[in-house]
């Protein structure tokens, strides 16, 4: 393990301290945190991984216990966040639009990043159109694969309700199926879409990194609690500010930023972590617009089927980018 000395001197050479925050300054000159135990989620993925860099980071924070609860991306992810279950969490921004719109208690704080998602088909398989009667493996149902690629099949005038054949399994299974061509497509995020090009498992048909419009919005959103964020201002703020910089040093620092993944036990693979740092692109939160992403999304989950709100009753009940238009002025890199 990368002892929180060790760590917080690295992160100080990988990004000085203007990214990092480590000198005096704006942070230095805030009250603590209200709270000093901070509860995030942990899911089998590690796209979020800005959320595992940021531990020591939320310890220079002020948070003296940081936790992380277990729990299924996707749906699952929010509705654990709205009931309280944890405090603030990265997730794919899609499933936090469908609690809002179904009222629950989630508030939108950042964009963090781009890019998790790879859709690998076998050669029946050359666009997303040809999903139309097609069999597609997903982890489960509601899961950020399923609303991620439903979103993707509205987008072409797919109804994801009708045309796709959804199948759920592991991760390992469908990885085993789509080489064996018993299914027609997967889609994939870090570590799984790392290793099914290092097996050479099946082609890419999108990549969300490069391949517009996806590449042009966020793929992962830092949400908070309602209540939370309501009743706890400033360690809000704080958590979102260790989160921020940890996606600054997964770019910067890919290869110390994978290790503590792995140290950490997030990971089994450095090198697959390694390969994740340097796919996603975790440096572009100062650059994309949130609203965007959050208006793009909205838009693919109303075409789909999966909410009844319009973009901006979605931005009016469920954002608040306060903290991160702070942020963006204070970290400016």
């Amino acid at each position: 393990m990368i002892s929180r000395r060790v760590f917080l001197h690295g992160l100080t050479a990988a990004g000085g301290f203007s990214v990092l925050g480590l000198s005096a300054g704006r942070a230095a000159a805030e009250p603590p945190p209200e709270i000093r135990t901070i509860k995030l989620i942990k899911i089998s993925g590690i796209c979020i991984a800005p959320q595992y860099v940021a531990e020591e980071l939320l310890q220079a924070e002020g948070f003296t216990d940081v936790q992380y609860i277990k729990t299924t991306a996707g749906i699952g992810t929010a509705k654990a966040l709205a009931a309280g279950e944890a405090d603030i969490t990265l997730n794919f921004v899609a499933p936090f639009i469908i609690r809002v719109d179904a009222g629950d208690s989630v508030v939108l704080l950042a964009g963090v990043h781009t890019g998790c998602f790879e859709l690998f088909g076998t050669e029946r398989v050359r666009s997303i159109r040809d999903l139309r009667g097609k069999t597609v493996a997903l982890q489960e149902l509601e899961s950020s694969q399923h609303v991620f690629l439903a979103s993707m099949a509205a987008y072409v005038g797919l109804d994801p309700r009708k045309d796709i054949n959804w199948v759920t399994y592991p991760s390992a299974d469908s990885m085993r199926l789509l080489a064996e061509g018993k299914i027609d497509a997967f889609l994939a995020f870090p570590p799984d879409s790392q290793e099914l090009r290092a097996k050479r498992i099946g082609h890419v048909v999108v990549n969300s990194a490069v391949d517009r419009p996806w590449s042009q919005y966020f793929c992962c959103i830092a949400a908070g609690n309602r209540e939370f964020v309501k009743k706890r201002p400033v360690a809000a703020k704080r958590a979102v500010r260790a989160i921020l910089k940890a996606a600054d040093l997964c770019a910067l620092e890919p290869d110390r930023a994978a290790r503590a993944v792995v140290d950490k036990g997030y990971a089994k693979s450095y090198d697959y972590a390694l390969q994740t740092m340097k796919d996603v692109p975790y440096g572009k939160w100062r650059q994309y617009d949130p609203e965007d992403t959050v208006r793009f999304y909205a838009l693919r989950l109303h075409e789909a089927g999966m909410i009844k709100s319009s973009p901006q009753k979605i931005l009016a009940q469920g954002a608040d980018w306060r903290f991160l238009n702070e942020l963006k002025k204070e970290l400016k890199g």
